[in-house]
């Protein structure tokens, strides 16, 4: 059951304190990853009033932007990292340019091997092999699987007569 994140709704959560239920319901999570985070240090241990978590506006905003962060492909440890030590009131934007930097270098090497398998693939999609073997063969052209050829066992049998 999703909750409607208003402006009404944000700011009556900044003045009561939430329940864990409460919480994860304005996150549209489920209470365990509220406590899942709590246990990674990603959100710090609440107030408890009658032995029950209480979760102020901050904690809310915790939750909301770590789910952000992941949905941009950022690892939880990266938003740790991201999170340590932040106030309520830090700019946050060098602690963002900092962690998009890295992720968008790691986004390029994603994208280039991405540009290669789809390369492979479709030449794959035209395979005319006649067997396994000169498969394997003209895969070893692949920058990908060039691995392939140099370790395959009838190249080595052949190279010194060694049974595999």
């Amino acid at each position: 059951m999703a909750a409607e994140l208003s402006v009404d709704n944000l700011l009556s959560c900044a003045v009561i304190k939430m329940k864990i239920g409460e919480l994860a319901k304005h996150a549209n999570l489920n209470p365990s990853a509220i406590r899942y985070y709590e246990k990674l240090g990603l959100l710090p241990a609440p107030a408890r009033t009658s032995g029950q978590r209480r979760y102020s506006a901050e904690s809310l905003d915790r939750v909301l932007l770590i789910r952000f962060a992941g949905e941009m492909g950022f690892s939880l440890p990266d938003v740790k990292t991201f999170l340590s030590g932040i106030r309520e009131n830090a700019p946050v934007g060098p602690r963002w340019r900092k962690l998009a930097e890295r992720k968008i270098i790691e986004m390029r090497r994603v994208i280039a091997r991405a540009q290669r398998l789809e390369k492979l693939m479709r030449g794959l999609s035209h395979c005319h092999c006649s067997s396994l073997h000169e498969c394997v063969r003209r895969l070893a052209i692949s920058e990908n699987l060039s691995f392939v050829a140099r370790n395959s066992p009838r190249k080595r049998k052949s190279a010194n007569s060694q049974p595999v």
